[in-house]
């Protein structure tokens, strides 16, 4: 079967994970990349041996090749809907990474244009292929927790810290939306729906520990105006009550992911950090125990992508309704922490999700 052409947008960090998936799967090949950037474009073109016709500053004159099949968007958040609006408008199928907008108006765009004009399409909340994620939401649907009650919910990280880091565009609310919130919490927002379901309420509180950041041209500092960490309380549809822990300022934290799942009959507790894992306790249990993830739970984002692409998608994977219901919830946590006050999460996402 002939590979998939691909095209690559953007050549910042995340690439590296969309280009290695299309390496290492059978069934696609990096056919072009796309980059502001022109010394990225040349380095990354050499080493990947893509032509330099197939090489573009402007991701619009990729869109138009007849021959591409599908693009990936890992560019800063801030260029995430006019890229996938350009795709949706070119009918090129996409692989687009979180948020998927600066805000929930642009959210719902994308969502528009794509009810009126279907097209394969991923949202890039990785996370939803780790095995223990799939497994633990199978054990879930069993009713093996009874009802939940209580969520309890980390991602952190430790980077911030550092603040010899310069004002790069996840420090600056135009380009990025928000800081550790969308850049962290839109993930576990994102499990704790697929886990347990919709979040309808939520109080918040965030911060900035650093507030000023050497510029890029290292004449002078700006100011760093998104959070660098959040704490959200909320309510889920079904009752149970939640809070969730995010920070970019967590020491000696490189990727703490930990969902902890309180039910009347049970527990289950999500980890991530070198490997992800589950342990649970049951009733007949002593103590909480490490379970064991079957083979047929592994699964790769790329590789997922291209499966949708050729029509044998398993239904796991993130669409832009997905996106956008997550977009208004992030939305709805800045107004909480910015208000000082409970938020209703906008009823008409939930009943449309």
């Amino acid at each position: 079967m002939k590979k998939l052409k691909i095209g690559v947008i953007g050549l910042g960090g995340i690439a590296n994970f969309h280009i290695e998936g299309i390496l290492a799967s059978g069934d696609a090949e990096v056919w072009s990349i796309c980059d502001c950037n022109e010394e990225a474009l040349l380095a990354k073109g050499e080493e990947l041996n893509v032509p330099p016709q197939r090489r573009y500053v402007n991701h619009l004159d990729m869109l138009k090749d007849v021959e591409l099949d599908a693009v990936t968007i890992g560019t800063p958040n801030s260029n995430h809907f006019r890229i996938a609006y350009d795709a949706i408008k070119h009918r090129k199928p996409f692989a687009l990474e979180k948020p998927i907008a600066l805000d929930a108006k642009e959210a719902a765009i994308l969502r528009q244009a794509l009810a009126d004009r279907p097209l394969p399409h991923m949202v890039c909340f990785s996370y939803r292929y780790k095995p223990a994620v799939r497994y633990a939401k199978q054990l879930i649907g069993q009713g093996v927790l009874g009802k939940i009650n209580h969520v309890y919910s980390q991602y952190l990280q430790s980077w911030g810290i550092r603040e010899d880091i310069p004002l790069v565009w996840r420090f600056r609310k135009d380009l990025s939306g928000s800081g550790a919130l969308g850049d962290l919490g839109s993930h576990i927002l994102d499990l704790t729906r697929v886990l347990v379901g919709e979040t309808v309420r939520v109080l918040a509180d965030a911060g900035t520990i650093v507030k000023e950041r050497e510029l890029l041209s290292g004449e002078g500092k700006g100011e760093v105006d998104v959070d660098d960490f959040c704490h959200v309380l909320a309510r889920f549809a079904d009752g149970a009550s939640s809070s969730m822990s995010i920070s970019r300022f967590a020491y000696g934290r490189g990727n703490y992911q930990q969902i902890e799942i309180y039910g009347t009959d049970g527990a289950l507790v999500y980890n991530l950090e070198e490997e992800d894992t589950i342990h649970v306790k049951l009733v007949g249990d002593q103590q909480f125990r490490k379970v064991d993830i079957p083979a047929s739970f592994t699964a790769n984002q790329m590789q997922s992508f291209f499966d949708l692409l050729r029509g044998k998608g398993d239904g796991f994977d993130a669409t832009i309704e997905d996106g956008y219901i997550n977009q208004v919830t992030l939305d709805s946590i800045v107004q909480s922490f910015t208000e000082e006050r409970w938020i209703a999460i906008k009823e008409e996402a939930i009943v449309n999700g």
